[in-house]
This record gives C-alpha cells, structure tokens and sequence, in this order.
C-alpha cells in the first residue's frame, strides 16, 4: 500500500478534487502539513488556485487544475498533470460533489438527476478509472468521500442518495479487484460537515442550522478537520487493513431513532 505512518507523508503525492472548498481544501491542506505535495483540482478555477497558494504556505509543492469530475477527458487530463508535474500518484481523494435541494422522488426533474448522479456517481467512477490506471503497478490509497446518506434514506434525498449509495458499490467493488494490486479503496460518509454546501442545504439560517444540528445526537456539526483526519488514517499504515470499508463519520445521526 501507499501508506506512512500517520504524521509522515513526505514525498507522496496526493490529487484531491473539489479541492477548492469545504472537505476538499481541508484534506488537501491535512496531507500537506504532513509533507505531502498536492494537486487540488475543482471545476472553479479561483478556489482551487487558493488552496494551492495555501499547500505552498505550508512549505509543499502544489499544482492547482481546473477540472469537471462529469468530463472523462477533463479527469484524464488532470491526473495526467499530477503525474507529469509530480511523476507519479500516490493517494486520491475523490471528494467533488453537489447537492440535492429537497424533492419528492416524482418531482425530481430529469435534469437534476442526471446532473446529481454526474457529478456524484459518474464523477467518482470516471476519477477512480485514470487514478488506479496512472498509478499502474505502484501502490496507492484512494478514498471516496461519499456521504451519511449512503447508509439510509432520506425523505427528499432520493437522487442525492441514490448517488451516494452508488459511490459506496464503486468503492467495494473496486477494493475487491485491486486490493491484490496494492491499491487500498475505501470511502468516508460524512454527516453534517460545517461546510459550505451545508450552508446552502440548511438556508444559512440560525433556525436552518438548529434544524439541521437537531438530527445529530452529538449536539453539533463535525468539522472538515475530522473528515480529513479520517482520510489521513485510512491512507496512514494504521489503516492498511481497512479494504472497501466505508467509514461513517456522522456524530450519531445514522444509528437510530
């Protein structure tokens, strides 16, 4: 596997996308402070130019690439960067996605499923597809960032779900066919993150987000933080073992009623 110890990824290589904000730009920035260089890719520019201005504060080597998870030849392009600048691929984190705003299945419109499981699903396949080809015969760890909603239903999160349950049969299946290869899979589930997106869901409202919080047992939003220190685990020697497994990282909110 691609792993270090935990505290230790100097000389490894690692490609994150939606990298521009929220849980990306924090796990791009996590393996940076543990001597990691980083391509941050994300379909904004702006953004991802400002996360790799902060992986080179931290003394890290970073090359920011514009990059829509939905295009093949976009993905392609910017994993054929990261190796052409970096000369190779040690870890992905495929953690671009999109919301749903809340919708009763029949009144989803077409057009925000197919753009929900593209980004979501097809995004994830497409970027695992040229990660674990560029990475060939050399070790690596990729982590999909998937989501609570991979683990049940949600009333008005049909496509949403649908996407993120996907992502988790990606994942087990891919760890099953490359685990002997040496390339580690595994996904994360966050619950509710303090992020941007988690703005938007909750109406960036005081009452939006005392409604949002009230469904977590442990009494608050988690941080980006601990979601990029679950992928650094996974990727670390600690978690060499975990295969296919998929983390739920959602404070209690999935466990019962």
């Amino acid at each position: 596997m691609a792993h270090s110890t935990t505290g230790s990824f100097t000389g490894k290589v690692v490609f994150v996308t939606g990298a521009g904000s929220g849980i990306g730009r924090a796990t791009a920035l996590a393996f940076a402070a543990q001597g990691a260089d980083v391509v941050v890719a994300d379909i904004n520019d702006q953004p991802a130019q400002e996360t790799a201005s902060m992986v080179r504060q931290l003394g890290r080597r970073a090359e920011a690439v514009a990059c829509d998870v939905t295009s093949g030849e976009d993905v392609a392009a910017a994993v054929a960067t990261t190796v052409e600048t970096f000369g190779r691929l040690d870890i992905a984190i495929n953690n671009a996605g999109v919301e749903q705003p809340p919708t009763p299945l029949a009144e989803t419109s077409d057009a925000d499923w197919d753009r929900i499981i593209g980004t979501n699903l097809r995004g994830v396949f497409l970027s695992m597809k040229h990660e674990i080809l560029a990475m060939g015969e050399n070790p690596g760890s990729i982590v999909n960032i998937a989501s609570g909603a991979a683990v049940i239903g949600i009333r008005g999160q049909a496509a949403y779900a649908a996407s993120k349950h996907g992502v988790i049969g990606l994942t087990k299946s891919a760890a099953l066919e490359y685990a002997a290869h040496g390339i580690q899979i595994n996904a994360i589930c966050p619950g509710i993150i303090e992020t941007p997106m988690m703005d938007r869901f909750s109406g960036g409202t005081p009452e939006g987000r005392a409604r949002v919080i009230a469904q977590e047992p442990i009494g608050r939003m988690g941080t980006v933080e601990e979601v990029a220190a679950a992928a650094l685990w996974l990727c670390s020697d600690l978690g060499g073992f975990a295969i296919g497994h998929a983390l739920v990282l959602d404070g209690g909110q999935t466990i019962g009623i």
